[in-house]
Protein backbone atom coordinates (compact mmCIF):
# COMPACT_ATOMS: atom_id res chain seq x y z
CA UNK A 1 0.00 0.00 0.00
CA UNK A 2 3.02 1.93 0.55
CA UNK A 3 6.25 2.60 -1.44
CA UNK A 4 9.00 4.49 0.26
CA UNK A 5 11.77 5.65 -1.74
CA UNK A 6 14.68 6.93 0.39
CA UNK A 7 16.49 10.62 -0.70
CA UNK A 8 19.57 12.37 0.37
CA UNK A 9 18.23 15.01 2.39
CA UNK A 10 15.05 14.66 3.05
CA UNK A 11 14.50 11.27 4.80
CA UNK A 12 12.36 8.68 2.77
CA UNK A 13 9.43 10.07 0.76
CA UNK A 14 6.24 8.03 0.46
CA UNK A 15 3.46 6.88 -2.48
CA UNK A 16 0.95 6.06 -0.68
CA UNK A 17 -1.99 4.03 -1.58
CA UNK A 18 -3.57 4.29 1.68
CA UNK A 19 -6.94 4.88 2.00
CA UNK A 20 -10.32 4.41 3.58
CA UNK A 21 -12.13 2.45 0.76
CA UNK A 22 -15.05 1.81 3.28
CA UNK A 23 -15.28 5.73 3.97
CA UNK A 24 -14.76 6.79 -0.24
CA UNK A 25 -17.10 3.94 -1.62
CA UNK A 26 -20.35 5.90 -1.51
CA UNK A 27 -19.17 9.08 -3.18
CA UNK A 28 -16.95 6.84 -5.58
CA UNK A 29 -19.93 4.92 -6.85
CA UNK A 30 -22.08 8.31 -6.79
CA UNK A 31 -19.43 9.77 -9.25
CA UNK A 32 -19.40 6.74 -11.55
CA UNK A 33 -23.03 6.30 -11.96
CA UNK A 34 -22.65 10.24 -13.13
CA UNK A 35 -20.15 10.03 -15.78
CA UNK A 36 -21.70 7.38 -17.18
CA UNK A 37 -24.69 8.85 -17.10
CA UNK A 38 -22.97 12.11 -18.99
CA UNK A 39 -21.30 10.11 -21.41
CA UNK A 40 -24.61 8.38 -22.69
CA UNK A 41 -25.94 11.63 -23.13
CA UNK A 42 -25.94 12.92 -26.81
CA UNK A 43 -25.47 16.20 -27.12
CA UNK A 44 -24.58 18.40 -30.37
CA UNK A 45 -21.27 18.87 -30.83
CA UNK A 46 -21.57 22.45 -30.85
CA UNK A 47 -22.97 22.62 -27.81
CA UNK A 48 -20.32 20.18 -26.43
CA UNK A 49 -17.45 22.79 -27.96
CA UNK A 50 -19.73 25.76 -26.10
CA UNK A 51 -19.82 24.12 -22.66
CA UNK A 52 -16.17 22.95 -23.23
CA UNK A 53 -14.62 26.33 -24.00
CA UNK A 54 -16.79 28.07 -21.25
CA UNK A 55 -15.24 25.35 -18.82
CA UNK A 56 -11.92 26.30 -19.90
CA UNK A 57 -12.36 30.02 -19.16
CA UNK A 58 -13.45 28.93 -15.77
CA UNK A 59 -10.64 26.42 -15.46
CA UNK A 60 -8.26 28.66 -16.13
CA UNK A 61 -9.81 31.47 -13.85
CA UNK A 62 -9.61 29.17 -10.78
CA UNK A 63 -6.18 27.71 -11.16
CA UNK A 64 -4.58 31.07 -11.39
CA UNK A 65 -6.23 32.27 -9.13
CA UNK A 66 -5.58 29.34 -6.04
CA UNK A 67 -1.94 30.60 -6.83
CA UNK A 68 -2.43 34.50 -6.26
CA UNK A 69 -3.23 35.87 -9.18
CA UNK A 70 -5.09 38.93 -8.98
CA UNK A 71 -7.40 39.07 -11.98
CA UNK A 72 -11.03 39.37 -12.02
CA UNK A 73 -12.69 36.16 -14.04
CA UNK A 74 -14.20 39.05 -16.52
CA UNK A 75 -10.40 40.23 -16.95
CA UNK A 76 -9.20 36.70 -17.54
CA UNK A 77 -12.08 36.18 -19.67
CA UNK A 78 -10.91 39.25 -21.84
CA UNK A 79 -7.13 38.07 -22.11
CA UNK A 80 -8.22 34.62 -22.95
CA UNK A 81 -10.52 36.18 -25.86
CA UNK A 82 -7.77 38.43 -27.81
CA UNK A 83 -5.57 36.41 -30.17
CA UNK A 84 -2.85 38.48 -29.66
CA UNK A 85 -1.65 40.46 -26.66
CA UNK A 86 -0.39 43.82 -27.80
CA UNK A 87 2.04 45.72 -25.75
CA UNK A 88 3.84 44.73 -23.03
CA UNK A 89 1.91 42.09 -20.53
CA UNK A 90 1.87 42.44 -16.81
CA UNK A 91 3.18 39.19 -15.48
CA UNK A 92 -0.67 37.95 -14.45
CA UNK A 93 -1.53 38.69 -17.89
CA UNK A 94 1.34 35.99 -19.25
CA UNK A 95 -0.04 33.57 -16.82
CA UNK A 96 -2.92 33.69 -18.12
CA UNK A 97 -1.92 33.28 -22.11
CA UNK A 98 0.78 30.49 -20.71
CA UNK A 99 -2.63 28.51 -19.23
CA UNK A 100 -4.57 28.80 -22.20
CA UNK A 101 -1.37 27.09 -24.21
CA UNK A 102 -1.32 24.56 -21.80
CA UNK A 103 -5.04 23.73 -21.64
CA UNK A 104 -4.59 23.23 -25.43
CA UNK A 105 -2.71 20.13 -24.64
CA UNK A 106 -5.28 18.91 -22.10
CA UNK A 107 -8.18 19.77 -24.82
CA UNK A 108 -6.09 17.49 -27.91
CA UNK A 109 -6.01 14.63 -25.08
CA UNK A 110 -8.30 11.48 -26.63
CA UNK A 111 -10.76 9.62 -24.56
CA UNK A 112 -9.10 6.00 -24.75
CA UNK A 113 -9.99 2.56 -22.88
CA UNK A 114 -6.28 1.93 -22.15
CA UNK A 115 -5.16 4.05 -19.68
CA UNK A 116 -2.51 6.75 -21.03
CA UNK A 117 1.04 6.15 -19.63
CA UNK A 118 1.71 9.25 -17.78
CA UNK A 119 5.26 10.93 -19.47
CA UNK A 120 7.90 12.99 -17.54
CA UNK A 121 8.24 15.00 -20.89
CA UNK A 122 4.92 16.10 -20.66
CA UNK A 123 5.30 16.65 -17.16
CA UNK A 124 7.99 19.27 -18.15
CA UNK A 125 6.65 20.66 -21.65
CA UNK A 126 3.41 21.49 -19.40
CA UNK A 127 5.18 23.47 -16.65
CA UNK A 128 7.21 25.23 -19.22
CA UNK A 129 4.12 26.64 -21.04
CA UNK A 130 3.00 27.46 -17.65
CA UNK A 131 5.83 29.55 -16.60
CA UNK A 132 7.61 31.04 -19.83
CA UNK A 133 8.57 34.72 -19.09
CA UNK A 134 6.95 35.05 -15.24
CA UNK A 135 7.70 33.05 -12.61
CA UNK A 136 10.86 35.01 -11.91
CA UNK A 137 14.83 34.11 -11.84
CA UNK A 138 14.42 31.21 -9.24
CA UNK A 139 12.25 29.82 -11.58
CA UNK A 140 13.56 27.63 -14.69
CA UNK A 141 10.64 26.97 -17.18
CA UNK A 142 10.21 22.66 -17.15
CA UNK A 143 13.42 22.14 -15.33
CA UNK A 144 13.20 21.09 -12.21
CA UNK A 145 14.68 23.39 -9.04
CA UNK A 146 18.03 23.10 -6.84
CA UNK A 147 17.01 24.34 -3.37
CA UNK A 148 14.58 24.78 -0.71
CA UNK A 149 11.17 25.71 -0.66
CA UNK A 150 8.42 25.67 1.92
CA UNK A 151 4.53 25.41 1.03
CA UNK A 152 1.26 26.03 3.08
CA UNK A 153 1.04 28.10 6.17
CA UNK A 154 0.04 27.71 9.39
CA UNK A 155 -3.56 28.90 8.81
CA UNK A 156 -3.99 25.81 6.78
CA UNK A 157 -2.37 23.58 9.25
CA UNK A 158 1.30 23.41 8.82
CA UNK A 159 4.35 24.82 6.37
CA UNK A 160 5.73 21.30 4.18
CA UNK A 161 8.95 21.39 3.18
CA UNK A 162 9.32 19.00 -0.13
CA UNK A 163 12.11 16.98 -1.01
CA UNK A 164 15.33 19.84 -1.11
CA UNK A 165 17.76 19.38 -3.60
CA UNK A 166 17.86 18.13 -7.53
CA UNK A 167 19.10 14.59 -6.83
CA UNK A 168 16.29 13.84 -4.64
CA UNK A 169 13.94 15.50 -7.46
CA UNK A 170 14.79 13.70 -10.43
CA UNK A 171 15.05 10.31 -8.22
CA UNK A 172 11.30 10.86 -6.90
CA UNK A 173 10.02 12.42 -10.22
CA UNK A 174 11.16 8.46 -11.87
CA UNK A 175 9.82 6.58 -9.46
CA UNK A 176 6.85 8.76 -9.41
CA UNK A 177 6.48 7.70 -13.47
CA UNK A 178 6.93 4.47 -12.54
CA UNK A 179 4.51 4.30 -9.67
CA UNK A 180 1.45 6.40 -11.80
CA UNK A 181 1.57 3.54 -14.79
CA UNK A 182 2.31 0.31 -12.75
CA UNK A 183 -0.33 -2.35 -12.66
CA UNK A 184 -1.48 -1.21 -8.94
CA UNK A 185 -2.23 2.23 -9.75
CA UNK A 186 -3.91 1.42 -13.30
CA UNK A 187 -6.46 -1.23 -11.46
CA UNK A 188 -7.64 2.08 -9.28
CA UNK A 189 -10.60 3.68 -11.05
CA UNK A 190 -9.27 5.89 -13.09
CA UNK A 191 -10.74 9.54 -10.94
CA UNK A 192 -8.80 7.93 -8.43
CA UNK A 193 -5.55 8.02 -10.57
CA UNK A 194 -5.87 11.30 -11.42
CA UNK A 195 -6.83 12.46 -7.46
CA UNK A 196 -3.33 10.28 -6.74
CA UNK A 197 -1.33 11.77 -9.35
CA UNK A 198 -2.21 15.41 -8.47
CA UNK A 199 -1.69 14.87 -4.91
CA UNK A 200 1.92 13.09 -4.89
CA UNK A 201 3.54 15.29 -7.68
CA UNK A 202 2.36 18.56 -5.46
CA UNK A 203 4.25 16.59 -2.36
CA UNK A 204 7.49 16.47 -4.76
CA UNK A 205 7.19 20.20 -5.72
CA UNK A 206 10.19 19.68 -8.24
CA UNK A 207 9.75 23.09 -9.60
CA UNK A 208 10.95 26.70 -8.66
CA UNK A 209 6.74 27.86 -9.47
CA UNK A 210 3.92 26.38 -11.09
CA UNK A 211 4.28 23.10 -9.08
CA UNK A 212 -0.23 23.68 -8.46
CA UNK A 213 -0.86 24.54 -11.48
CA UNK A 214 1.21 21.59 -13.16
CA UNK A 215 -0.22 19.42 -10.68
CA UNK A 216 -3.59 20.33 -11.41
CA UNK A 217 -3.13 20.17 -15.28
CA UNK A 218 -1.79 16.39 -14.98
CA UNK A 219 -4.99 15.99 -12.89
CA UNK A 220 -7.04 17.06 -15.65
CA UNK A 221 -5.12 14.90 -18.31
CA UNK A 222 -5.41 11.50 -16.77
CA UNK A 223 -9.39 11.90 -15.82
CA UNK A 224 -10.05 13.39 -19.86
CA UNK A 225 -8.12 10.55 -20.84
CA UNK A 226 -10.28 8.18 -19.68
CA UNK A 227 -13.46 9.67 -20.80
CA UNK A 228 -14.78 11.71 -18.20
CA UNK A 229 -16.52 14.74 -20.28
CA UNK A 230 -16.05 18.48 -18.92
CA UNK A 231 -15.39 17.80 -15.14
CA UNK A 232 -11.21 17.90 -15.67
CA UNK A 233 -11.97 21.97 -16.34
CA UNK A 234 -14.40 21.87 -13.63
CA UNK A 235 -12.34 20.79 -10.65
CA UNK A 236 -10.02 23.92 -10.32
CA UNK A 237 -12.84 25.72 -10.02
CA UNK A 238 -14.04 23.87 -7.32
CA UNK A 239 -10.60 24.27 -5.62
CA UNK A 240 -10.58 27.93 -6.00
CA UNK A 241 -14.12 28.28 -4.70
CA UNK A 242 -13.21 25.82 -1.63
CA UNK A 243 -9.61 26.86 -1.00
CA UNK A 244 -9.34 26.47 2.60
CA UNK A 245 -10.60 22.69 2.31
CA UNK A 246 -8.17 22.12 -0.50
CA UNK A 247 -5.21 22.90 1.52
CA UNK A 248 -6.38 21.45 4.74
CA UNK A 249 -7.18 18.08 2.43
CA UNK A 250 -3.37 18.08 1.60
CA UNK A 251 -2.00 18.83 5.46
CA UNK A 252 -4.25 16.48 6.72
CA UNK A 253 -2.85 13.90 4.47
CA UNK A 254 0.43 14.65 4.57
CA UNK A 255 1.26 15.03 8.22
CA UNK A 256 -0.30 11.77 9.38
CA UNK A 257 1.81 8.77 10.63
CA UNK A 258 0.44 6.34 8.27
CA UNK A 259 0.20 8.05 5.30
CA UNK A 260 -3.54 7.79 5.08
CA UNK A 261 -4.28 10.17 2.01
CA UNK A 262 -7.91 9.69 2.56
CA UNK A 263 -8.58 13.48 3.71
CA UNK A 264 -7.32 14.53 0.45
CA UNK A 265 -9.16 11.72 -2.11
CA UNK A 266 -12.31 12.54 0.03
CA UNK A 267 -12.38 15.86 -1.02
CA UNK A 268 -11.57 15.19 -4.43
CA UNK A 269 -14.40 13.16 -4.72
CA UNK A 270 -16.43 15.60 -3.08
CA UNK A 271 -15.85 17.68 -6.08
CA UNK A 272 -15.58 15.23 -8.72
CA UNK A 273 -19.42 14.88 -7.94
CA UNK A 274 -19.89 18.40 -7.46
CA UNK A 275 -18.77 18.93 -10.77
CA UNK A 276 -20.91 15.88 -12.44
CA UNK A 277 -24.17 17.52 -11.00
CA UNK A 278 -23.35 20.91 -12.28
CA UNK A 279 -22.78 19.23 -15.78
CA UNK A 280 -25.86 16.98 -15.48
CA UNK A 281 -27.92 19.39 -14.27
CA UNK A 282 -26.67 21.90 -17.32
CA UNK A 283 -27.30 19.26 -20.17
CA UNK A 284 -30.78 18.64 -18.76
CA UNK A 285 -31.55 21.97 -18.74
CA UNK A 286 -30.54 21.79 -22.82
CA UNK A 287 -32.61 18.91 -22.97
CA UNK A 288 -35.47 20.79 -21.26
CA UNK A 289 -35.04 24.03 -23.24
CA UNK A 290 -35.17 21.95 -26.66
CA UNK A 291 -38.26 20.06 -25.83
CA UNK A 292 -40.10 23.42 -24.30
CA UNK A 293 -39.64 25.07 -27.61
CA UNK A 294 -40.78 21.74 -29.64
CA UNK A 295 -44.05 22.23 -27.35
CA UNK A 296 -44.43 25.89 -28.06
CA UNK A 297 -44.41 24.68 -32.11
CA UNK A 298 -47.34 22.54 -31.41
CA UNK A 299 -49.31 24.43 -29.36
CA UNK A 300 -48.98 27.08 -32.25
CA UNK A 301 -49.44 24.87 -34.96
CA UNK A 302 -52.86 23.55 -32.85
CA UNK A 303 -53.95 26.84 -32.48
CA UNK A 304 -53.86 26.81 -28.48
CA UNK A 305 -51.37 29.81 -28.31
CA UNK A 306 -51.48 32.78 -30.60
CA UNK A 307 -48.19 34.14 -32.84
CA UNK A 308 -47.83 37.04 -30.24
CA UNK A 309 -47.81 34.37 -27.27
CA UNK A 310 -45.87 32.08 -29.16
CA UNK A 311 -43.02 34.64 -29.32
CA UNK A 312 -43.44 35.78 -26.01
CA UNK A 313 -42.57 32.17 -24.72
CA UNK A 314 -39.70 31.61 -26.71
CA UNK A 315 -38.55 34.97 -25.63
CA UNK A 316 -38.74 33.55 -21.87
CA UNK A 317 -37.15 30.43 -22.33
CA UNK A 318 -34.07 32.34 -24.04
CA UNK A 319 -33.82 35.20 -20.92
CA UNK A 320 -35.59 33.39 -18.06
CA UNK A 321 -35.95 36.39 -16.42
CA UNK A 322 -38.97 37.29 -13.99
CA UNK A 323 -41.42 40.05 -15.15
CA UNK A 324 -44.63 42.22 -13.92
CA UNK A 325 -47.49 43.24 -16.55
CA UNK A 326 -46.18 46.69 -16.73
CA UNK A 327 -42.19 45.57 -17.64
CA UNK A 328 -44.21 44.42 -20.74
CA UNK A 329 -44.84 47.67 -22.03
CA UNK A 330 -41.26 49.13 -20.53
CA UNK A 331 -38.82 46.68 -21.14
CA UNK A 332 -37.28 46.91 -24.59
CA UNK A 333 -37.19 43.11 -25.00
CA UNK A 334 -40.88 42.87 -24.19
CA UNK A 335 -41.69 46.15 -25.97
CA UNK A 336 -41.08 44.77 -29.72
CA UNK A 337 -43.71 42.19 -28.94
CA UNK A 338 -46.39 44.04 -27.38
CA UNK A 339 -45.94 47.65 -28.80
CA UNK A 340 -49.06 47.65 -30.23
CA UNK A 341 -51.03 46.06 -27.92
CA UNK A 342 -53.92 46.94 -25.12
CA UNK A 343 -52.74 46.81 -21.66
CA UNK A 344 -56.37 44.16 -21.56
CA UNK A 345 -54.77 42.24 -24.04
CA UNK A 346 -51.80 41.64 -22.95
CA UNK A 347 -53.40 40.74 -19.21
CA UNK A 348 -55.78 37.82 -20.90
CA UNK A 349 -51.99 36.73 -22.61
CA UNK A 350 -50.79 36.37 -19.56
CA UNK A 351 -53.53 34.46 -17.80
CA UNK A 352 -54.42 32.34 -20.47
CA UNK A 353 -50.60 31.65 -20.45
CA UNK A 354 -50.86 31.13 -16.40
CA UNK A 355 -54.16 28.82 -16.81
CA UNK A 356 -52.49 26.51 -18.73
CA UNK A 357 -49.09 26.54 -16.74
CA UNK A 358 -46.78 28.13 -19.28
CA UNK A 359 -46.31 30.66 -16.75
CA UNK A 360 -46.43 30.48 -13.12
CA UNK A 361 -46.26 33.65 -10.36
CA UNK A 362 -44.13 33.80 -7.22
CA UNK A 363 -44.55 35.17 -3.88
CA UNK A 364 -43.16 38.25 -4.85
CA UNK A 365 -45.87 38.81 -7.39
CA UNK A 366 -43.96 38.23 -10.47
CA UNK A 367 -44.60 36.10 -13.16
CA UNK A 368 -41.96 33.90 -14.32
CA UNK A 369 -41.35 30.96 -16.93
CA UNK A 370 -42.48 27.44 -16.03
CA UNK A 371 -39.87 25.16 -17.92
CA UNK A 372 -40.71 22.13 -15.77
CA UNK A 373 -44.55 22.42 -17.07
CA UNK A 374 -43.62 19.01 -19.11
CA UNK A 375 -43.27 17.51 -15.86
Amino acid sequence: MIKKVDTFKSGPFAFSLNYNRGQLISQLAKAKVLYTTIAEIPILPDLASSLEEELIRKSIFGTAAIEGNPLTEEKVNKVLSQEEMKGKMERAEKQIRNLKEAYKIIKDIKASSTPLMLEENLIKKLHKIITKDCEGPDNSPGQYRNYIVKVGNEEHGSIYTPPKIFEDIQNLMKHFIDWINSKEILQEDAAIRGALAHYHFALIHPFGNGNGRTARAIEAILLKSAGIKFVPHMLSNFYYKNIDNYFWAFSRSERNDTNDITPFLEFFLKGLVASLEEIQSVIFSWIRKFTLRDYYTYLRRTKKITQRQFDFLTLLLESREEFTLKDLFEKEKFRIIYRKVSERTARRDLQLLESNKLIQVNPKGNFFLNDRVLG
